[in-house]
């Protein structure tokens, strides 16, 4: 693997690693706030919602394969802790496995045009704009994180 490659995972990994920070570190309360008035999501299922749109993309335009057998959760689901470690972390590998192969040129591994970069800088930011929002429910609804917690999601060069 070439070092470009590996930077590319490694922004993804760190990406992932920040997740599994949060949901080790909300209460089970905080887990379950919400600032929607009309029933959007909580944060567990704004979590929940990172994992299937990294799905959507492998499955409906970029790489069935990589999606087959994982598992997709409902507009209502609200899984626990552990699974919805367990389910971001296999759409994390997915995710992982498609960056490498279409960095390797693997034929049907559709990016997007623009290329891997701009790709994972999709996700990346997509995450990156629902994590602000559950930090936003957290704070607003009196489930405020650590500020060591709030500091290190921060941190990259040590996550």
């Amino acid at each position: 693997m070439d070092d470009f490659v590996a930077q590319v995972l490694e922004a993804w990994w760190t990406n992932q690693r920040i997740h599994e920070l949060l949901i080790d570190a909300i209460s089970d309360e905080g887990l379950a706030c919400t600032l929607s008035k009309r029933g959007g999501r909580n944060v567990v299922r704004q979590f929940a919602h990172l994992h299937n749109v990294r799905l959507w993309h492998l499955q409906k335009r970029r790489a069935q394969d990589l999606a087959e057998g994982l598992h997709l959760f409902e507009t209502a689901e609200e899984p626990d802790r552990e699974a919805l470690k367990k389910h971001l972390q296999t759409s994390a590998q997915a995710l992982a496995t498609f960056f490498e192969q279409s960095a390797a040129g693997t034929h049907n591994r559709r990016g997007f045009k623009k290329g891997l970069v701009p790709f994972l800088s999709y996700f990346i930011a997509h995450e990156s704009h629902h994590r602000g929002n559950i930090l936003l429910t957290l704070k607003q609804s009196g489930h405020n994180l650590d500020k060591a917690i709030r500091y290190k999601i921060w941190d990259w060069d040590r996550l």
